[in-house]
């Protein structure tokens, strides 16, 4: 997993480094192109906010419906960051993001520590309108809102799952949304600056747990991360 992550690192940064070099005579700090290179913390919520069923024949369906308060969490995570935007008038621009980030869940109230998801990859494909506001100097904070596709791969099982008998795990991709507010901060006329950035997410994925096949365990999740950016931009 660390190997991908330098790998996105790297993908990111000369996809970076390309789309600067390529337009440089054109910079500018009114382009209508701008290109972000970020580093970014998800902090996910994670908890479950239904359990859809419980199989009371398996080891796991068995433990869990014997506890009265049974919760989960997902851990935070850091990692790079490419967003790409456009803007169609000084006011008003479109952007999307791209990253990969990786989280386990686990167990909280009567399962406190129970390790659930040893591991899941998450895609967070995301694009939102934007509006800014003009202010005459270097700062011009923006507002924006759009839809967030989360695809999620490589799920497995943790380690209290699987003493309790789940030997597969599956994560649902899930449509959700996602609110934003950040400033960008122009640090030269040569389309150099700085970016700050927060989004929110509300996104309910389901979570199934499966013991030789058959379903054990399917609950949905609060994930509504809070994605927090700040980096180098690019305009042209």
């Amino acid at each position: 997993m660390r190997k991908m992550n330098l790998l996105a690192a790297a993908a990111l940064v000369a996809g970076a480094a390309t789309a600067i070099a390529a337009p440089a005579m054109a910079a500018s700090p009114e382009g209508r192109w701008q290109v972000k290179v970020l580093g970014t913390a998800v902090l996910p919520d994670g908890k479950i906010d239904t359990i859809r069923s419980i199989d009371t024949d398996t080891v796991l369906g068995g433990t869990l419906a014997t506890l009265d308060d049974v919760g989960s969490r997902a851990n935070d995570n850091v990692v790079p960051t490419l967003a790409v935007e456009y803007f169609f008038t000084k006011a008003f621009s479109v952007e999307t993001i791209c990253c990969f980030t990786q989280h386990r869940v686990s167990g909280t109230g009567d399962i406190a520590g129970a390790g659930l998801v040893d591991h899941v990859l998450i895609l967070p494909a995301t694009v939102t309108a934007k509006a800014h506001l003009d202010t005459g100097t270097p700062f011009k904070p923006y507002v924006g809102a759009g839809p967030a596709w989360f695809f999620v791969f490589d799920e497995k099982p943790g380690g209290t799952a699987r003493a309790l008998g789940v030997d597969k795990v599956k994560m649902s991709n899930k449509l959700g949304f996602a609110l934003q507010g950040g400033v960008d901060i122009a640090i030269n006329d040569k389309g150099l600056g700085l970016s700050l950035d927060a989004k929110k997410y509300w996104v309910k994925p389901t979570a199934s747990f499966y013991a030789d096949g058959d379903l054990a365990l399917r609950t949905r999740h609060d994930l509504d991360p809070w994605v927090l950016s700040a980096g180098v931009s690019y305009r042209f």
